[in-house]
């Protein structure tokens, strides 16, 4: 493992893991998948690092790597461990690289693994979280699923057997309502949008926090209360409520204040703070 990610090290800064022939060793697509990820958190944590005068350097301690359902399917087991093992040991000793001579005050990294239904096979993004108030999701590896039999045969003692036929397969929950979550923010790259499915018909919105449960959580931004808004289902009708601190803009036309609701259907825009949301049926 130790040998892996010192090869890891030298694949992130574009160097080849060489043979005796001094030919460049291949690599398989995890390694590169796994590569292309450690270079865009090592460049969000370059992009967030600051040091104030006389003081320690500061990163973003957590960031949240969002995968496609294909890609999540396929790091399970032992290879989600490995890259998770990875990720967080050699962007650990990067991050005391940057900081340099000064202090390093972000002792301990976390690295999140989430699914994305919006990204095609091979594409990811990765979110950094400065909110050390939020809770926090640990991801374990899952075991995959053993394949159900399609039948099973008993045999008694009179030599006669009893067929069971095959389980019909369980059809699959579909969801009240989906939501499409957006976040803009100036100077950085658009990242692609997230489609979030919930099964109930009111959910509440918000940063969170480790005494405070949302079911939409809106990290990264201060400007979003830890419980900024609820949306509620009825019917055919929605209506959304803002709790928060700060105003919800629905459409870029009608401005929602603390305590005051609007109704919206699908396809209205409504923004929080510098997250877009619309609903979907």
């Amino acid at each position: 493992m130790r040998a892996w990610i010192e090869n890891l090290r030298k694949w992130i800064d574009g160097e080849e893991d060489l043979d005796e022939q001094g030919e460049p060793k291949p690599r398989s697509k995890w390694d590169d998948f796994l590569v292309a990820v450690a270079r865009e958190i090592e460049a969000s944590m370059q992009r967030e690092m600051f040091t104030p005068p006389g003081g320690p350097t500061y990163v973003p301690r957590e960031y949240i790597v969002f995968m496609s359902p294909a890609d999540d399917a396929e790091w399970q087991g032992e290879k989600r461990e490995g890259l998770e093992r990875g990720l967080h040991y050699v962007l650990s000793e990067r991050a005391k690289e940057l900081a340099g001579e000064n202090e390093f005050q972000t002792r301990t990294l976390t690295v999140e693994l989430r699914v994305d239904p919006g990204l095609d096979a091979g594409r990811f993004r990765v979110q950094h979280v400065w909110d050390t108030e939020a809770q926090k999701t640990m991801v374990k590896p899952r075991k995959r699923a053993q394949p159900a039999q399609e039948f099973v045969t008993v045999v008694e003692k009179d030599d006669e057997a009893t067929i069971v036929r095959p389980r019909q397969p369980v059809e699959p929950l579909v969801p009240t309502f989906s939501v499409l979550v957006h976040r803009k923010v100036p100077g950085a790259e658009t990242a692609p949008p997230d489609v979030r499915p919930f099964f109930k018909d009111e959910i509440v919105i918000g940063r969170g926090s480790r005494h405070v449960t949302v079911d939409l959580r809106l990290e990264g931004d201060l400007e979003v209360s830890r419980q900024h808004a609820s949306l509620t289902k009825k019917g055919d009708e929605y209506t959304v409520t803002c709790k928060g601190a700060n105003s919800i803009s629905i459409n870029d036309e009608r401005e929602v204040a603390s305590g005051e609701s609007a109704m919206v259907k699908p396809g209205d825009k409504i923004t929080i703070c510098s997250y877009e949301l619309m609903i979907q049926v």
